[in-house]
């Protein structure tokens, strides 16, 4: 059979062809648009998952390595001003080295605690590592201390870090301030805090055989390293800490200062810390790090580094994942060639049912018909579920608004975006109190009823239905659709509603079900609109002052007076806008909750339609505002 054939001048091709070549086409797009947009989302997905564990293990080393030193600090800034008032000092020496002995077993964080006058006399206590306590009445520097070493201080000087001290008995920490009487310095006071004391924090953040925490000081020292005995590329440390970072025995430490940033990790780099990957003993790590200031005369590095393989892996699932969808994709774009060019005659029905699909008329189209020809019957059957899908997903997602923004340039017309837009907030009157006299079936029924009066109204003026809150609704007008006449349309929408909700409420009467009274907000003004959300969950919405506004007016009809089957209120903002409108009375200025300042409020009529109201026919519905 020929595949195509020239006639005069114009080629024209074999109808077999045409739809197996489109019909594979249709597939192939659409097969491939959900595998890219899966894969696509299982890479940004993964890479967001490693960010979110790269930015919480580090917070986490981070935020205990500050809770110990902040509790070494608060030691020595709790007790200074007994020494500034004279209440302790160098006075009574035994009542002195007392107090300090009590607050070293009060804080365990504490292993030296030193007070050192102006001529360089010192007494102090030590806590050694079995717990005793020590008494310090000599000029030699106590554990943790080294003159030559302390920060120099003035009398108002705020508690200082020096660097590290390192003696026989350890490395410590340590955090001096100055000891004041009558605005003059007398001394200082000193307390040291053993590094020891930081191994069970890096211990507890290795989290096994693949993770190293580390600690750099300022001066290129590794002070801590969770892995000394064992390295993850084989052996141990060449070298006791502390040791210089390049020759401490550690090769990924030691290649530190050839890394190279990880661009994926952008999200931990905005939050200061680095992600990169270095090359030790032929074989990929990478590596975390972060600046930790304030307990040291420099800064530290405190980070953590793992196998490059636990990225890697995900990244060789993610691409076999490829690779199976590819294939997947290959063999379904065959098959559906073959379909095609066996399902020639029932084609144009499929056509048409699917441009229905596509302008998301899912109410018209038509089930594909069942067929003898197992491949037919199997499109139709195929067809059918996919319809049915998306007709279970479709209230999930406003119809009218999918259209809108389809019609004006889809994400860049959902750009988040400043516009003057008219708010329409509903919320049912004791309707919590109602339906607990209700199934959950009755609640619900009652509800579906309500919203749909609601959406109709809403959908009827042009506008636009943002979300549902409990029994309450929030519409707006004015976007993604800019025009003029958004408070007019809000109006005849709040109006619209309470027609529909009259006659629900007369059914409701007749068949025994039970009546509700309404509440609407409307006001005009500026708000933020379009997409608001993150990574893939968005929601085209609606927010800023003018919502606050529009759901304070709604509760602002609790003042009503007697049971108002609908109650509409609407802001100065919106009635300035309505130049024909004369069926709405001032009700005064009243304070919204959350808002500075009065805002004017006018009552509108709910059924102006039917019963015009004729000038002082009409009791003003709420209080106005004295």
């Amino acid at each position: 059979m020929a595949i195509m054939k020239r006639s005069g001048r114009r080629l024209k091709w074999s109808l077999t062809t045409i739809v197996g070549l489109g019909f594979g086409a249709f597939v192939a797009i659409a097969i491939g648009l959900v595998l890219g947009l899966s894969v696509s989302a299982n890479f940004r997905n993964t890479f967001s998952l490693l960010n979110d564990k790269t930015i919480l293990s580090t917070e986490a080393l981070d935020t205990q390595l500050r809770t110990h030193f902040r509790s070494v600090e608060n030691a020595v800034v709790g007790i200074k001003p007994y020494f500034d008032n004279g209440t302790i000092g160098f006075d009574n020496p035994d009542e002195t080295l007392e107090d300090l002995s009590i607050v070293l077993s009060a804080n365990a964080d504490v292993s030296t605690l030193a007070l050192t006058d102006l001529e360089g006399r010192r007494i102090g206590m030590f806590r050694a590592p079995s717990g005793k306590l020590w008494r310090v009445e000599t000029d030699v520097p106590p554990p943790g201390m080294n003159v030559q070493k302390l920060p120099r201080l003035a009398a108002d000087s705020p508690p200082t870090w020096g660097p590290l001290v390192r003696q026989e008995v350890g490395l410590f920490a340590n955090v001096s301030v100055p000891l004041v009487r009558d605005g003059e310095m007398i001394g200082t006071l000193t307390a040291a805090s053993t590094m020891e004391d930081l191994a069970h924090i890096v211990t507890s953040q290795d989290e096994g055989n693949d993770n190293t925490v580390f600690i750099i000081s300022g001066e290129g020292q590794l002070i801590m390293h969770s892995d000394q005995d064992w390295l993850q590329t084989g052996g141990g440390m060449n070298n006791a800490l502390p040791a210089p970072w390049k020759t401490a025995g550690d090769p990924v430490i030691a290649a530190l200062g050839d890394e190279e940033p990880l661009e994926e990790f952008k999200k931990a780099a905005d939050l200061g810390i680095e992600v990169s990957s270095v090359r030790a003993k032929d074989e990929d790590f990478i590596v975390m790090k972060a600046s930790l200031d304030g307990f040291s005369d420099q800064p530290w590095i405190v980070g953590q580094y793992f196998r490059g393989a636990t990225v890697s892996r995900e990244v060789k699932r993610l691409t076999g994942s490829l690779l199976v969808g590819f294939g997947a994709l290959a063999i379904s774009v065959l098959i559906a060639y073959w379909i095609g060019l066996r399902v020639a005659r029932p084609l144009r029905n499929l056509a048409v049912q699917s441009q229905r699909v596509g302008s998301l008329s899912l109410n018209e189209v038509e089930p594909l018909p069942r067929s003898r020809v197992a491949e037919v019957d199997q499109v139709a059957l195929a067809f059918n579920s996919m319809v049915e899908g998306l007709k279970a997903m479709n209230p999930y997602v406003p119809r009218s608004l999918f259209i809108k923004l389809m019609r004006l340039g889809g994400g860049k017309a959902a750009e988040a975006r400043r516009a003057e837009l008219t708010i329409v907030f509903t919320d049912i009157v004791g309707f919590t109190a109602l339906s607990e006299h209700l199934s959950a079936e009755e609640t619900a029924g009652l509800l579906n009823d309500h919203f749909a009066i609601l959406v109709e109204a809403v959908e009827g003026e042009g506008g636009t239905v943002d979300k549902f809150l409990g029994d309450g609704m929030l519409a707006f007008w004015g976007a993604p659709d800019a025009r003029h006449d958004h408070a007019e349309a809000a109006v005849r929408t709040a109006r619209r509603i309470a027609s529909a909700f009259h006659a629900a409420n007369e059914e409701a009467k007749r068949t025994g079900r039970p009546q509700m009274c309404l509440r609407i907000g409307i006001h005009t003004g500026h708000a933020v609109v379009g997409n608001v959300g993150a990574l893939d969950r968005w929601n085209y919405t609606v927010v800023g002052d003018t919502v606050n506004a529009a759901e304070r007016l709604q509760t602002l009809g609790k003042e009503a007076p007697g049971s108002p089957e609908v109650t509409i209120l609407a802001s100065a903002d919106t009635v300035a806008q309505l130049p024909a409108e004369r069926n709405h009375r001032p009700v005064g200025e009243h304070h919204l909750r959350g808002r500075s300042g009065l805002m004017e409020v006018y009552w509108l009529d709910p059924f102006a339609e039917a019963s015009p109201i004729a000038s002082g026919e009409q009791d003003v519905p709420v209080s106005a505002a004295q």
